[in-house]
């Protein structure tokens, strides 16, 4: 028997708790908040279009973050870098210590600053399974599913991007 098409309700039960995480993932993805601000309405729009499409009882989670993806990769050019708004004004605000003596909280803030920069030098591959991974805490499974790739390619991946950070993270103690 065919299982009925997924009613546009089900669709915001399942897409409106992610949305402050998409956004942050737009936001990462884009180095722009007005364009995050886009590519969310854009995916979005064709997430609801095609939601006949998804299938029940598959990861809901992986599906949109491929939708926000592939719409940042084809709509954009995904390559150019721009400057950034930091991440605790786009939704991340549980990313900075507040409590504390005032040096360690300077210290917490500018170990923080430092990390962000670093990942957003890293090229947008990079940039994107780091974030699925660390601040997404996808399972290796999922971000496969949601960015296509085999698992040994994504684990293989992830070990380059984190190299690539480390790399990053230690040339700024350099300097």
């Amino acid at each position: 028997m065919k299982q009925p098409s997924p009613q546009p309700s089900s669709f915001e039960e399942l897409a409106l708790p992610l949305l402050d995480r998409l956004f942050n993932f737009a936001c990462w993805l884009t180095q722009n908040r007005d364009e995050a601000e886009d590519l969310i309405q854009e995916s979005l729009s064709k997430a609801l279009k095609g939601f006949s499409s998804f299938q029940p009882g598959t990861n809901f989670r992986a599906w949109i973050y491929r939708i926000v993806r592939n719409t940042f990769l084809t709509s954009r050019t995904g390559l150019k870098s721009a400057a950034t708004e930091p991440l605790e004004e786009a939704g991340g605000a549980g990313l900075l210590a507040t409590t504390g003596t005032p040096e360690s909280i300077l210290l917490h803030r500018l170990d923080q600053q430092s990390l962000w920069a670093a990942l957003e030098q890293l090229p947008v591959p990079f940039r994107e399974i780091l974030l699925l991974r660390e601040v997404e805490e996808m399972s290796y499974q999922e971000i496969s599913s949601t960015l296509v790739l085999p698992i040994g390619t994504v684990m293989s991946r992830l070990a380059r991007a984190r190299k690539a950070l480390r790399q990053r993270l230690e040339m700024g103690e350099r300097s």
